[in-house]
């Protein structure tokens, strides 16, 4: 078979370019092929804009939330099937049996899995995977890698993926048309539920690729290590709330009485208040005599004078400066 020479260059041409796109000036640690992951980024990116994001968006409007839920549900109840496996295989008894007690529940009462009834007995939703199988008997994740049409993983998470397929039984329906569907239907349902989320970050993330980049591979880290090994921030009900107490912002913030560049000793300022004025707290001061509100020429009190720079809130909030 012979190449016509036009075809050629433009063959030439384009594997030029992609060489060109897949070198990068300072590739980090974890992503060394940045450039080539940036390339396979943008493909993707083009693929879901002009491709699966309209169907997606199509099939929200055409579907009821009810039969969407039913769908979600439906893939759900199959995905236990190998997260219960991954559990038993990383020897955590206690999950795969509640995924198995999970697809029962859910196949027997749940019509087939279309309403999830696991949850709705206390049974909790796992995610786990041949990847974090991997990943929990020491097989190193390996570098960042952006595979098309699938999206980011890892080499580790890539080479899972043949094993994740084994394991789900949609791999085994003879029909493949029927087959084929099914994935076609997970894809566009799995793509509508994230819409909303996509739309955030077209919004809010300067550099796309990136904030991918490290979701992903924070969340891999999270789940591999079950929260223990995470940098992630502490949003639950322990973490420790900013101190809003008035007494000890002053005294982190304003320089003790008598030391350099404080108030005198002999005359201590006291803490502003809510209004923005030691009278609003009824401080007293050195004199031991209650402060009195101003009063204007008539002898009628006069309302508290707040600088033109702050907004006082009402209650025990401290103040806000608008700078």
């Amino acid at each position: 078979m012979q190449i016509k020479p036009q075809r050629a260059a433009a063959i030439a041409l384009a594997a030029a370019a992609l060489v060109g796109c897949s070198t990068v000036q300072t590739p980090t640690k974890e992503d060394p092929w940045e450039g080539f992951n940036r390339t396979v980024f943008t493909f993707n990116d083009k693929v879901d804009q002009y491709a699966v994001k309209p169907v997606a968006q199509g099939y929200v409007k055409i579907t009821p939330q009810p039969v969407r839920d039913s769908v979600t549900n439906f893939f759900s109840n199959i995905g236990d099937v190998y997260i219960a496996a991954n559990n038993l295989l990383q020897l955590k008894i206690a999950d795969g049996v509640s995924d198995i007690m999970r697809i029962v529940i859910n196949t027997v009462f749940g019509v087939g899995g279309l309403f999830d009834v696991a949850t709705i007995a206390k049974l909790p939703k796992h995610d786990n995977d041949l990847g974090l199988t991997l990943g929990h008997y020491g097989v190193p994740s390996g570098p960042y890698l952006v595979l098309p049409l699938f999206g980011p993983s890892t080499v580790r998470d890539a080479a899972s993926y043949v094993g994740n397929y084994f394991a789900n039984p949609i791999s085994y329906i003879d029909s493949d048309a029927i087959s084929w569907s099914l994935w076609g239907v997970q894809l566009i349902n799995t793509r509508a539920n994230l819409l909303s989320a996509t739309d955030v970050l077209e919004g809010a993330a300067l550099d796309k690729y990136s904030f991918v980049r490290n979701a992903y591979l924070q969340r891999r880290q999270f789940l591999l290590t079950g929260g223990t090994g995470s940098s992630l921030p502490n949003y639950g009900e322990g973490a420790p709330l900013p101190n809003y107490d008035q007494e000890g912002a002053a005294a982190a913030g304003a320089p003790a009485a008598g030391a350099p560049g404080g108030p005198a000793s002999s005359a201590p300022a006291a803490p502003r208040g809510a209004s923005g004025t030691a009278a609003a707290e009824g401080a007293v001061p050195a004199s031991g005599t209650p402060a009195q509100p101003p009063v204007d020429s008539n002898g009628i009190p006069s309302p508290t004078t707040v600088p033109g720079d702050q907004v006082v809130p009402p209650g025990r909030y401290p103040s806000l400066r608008l700078r």
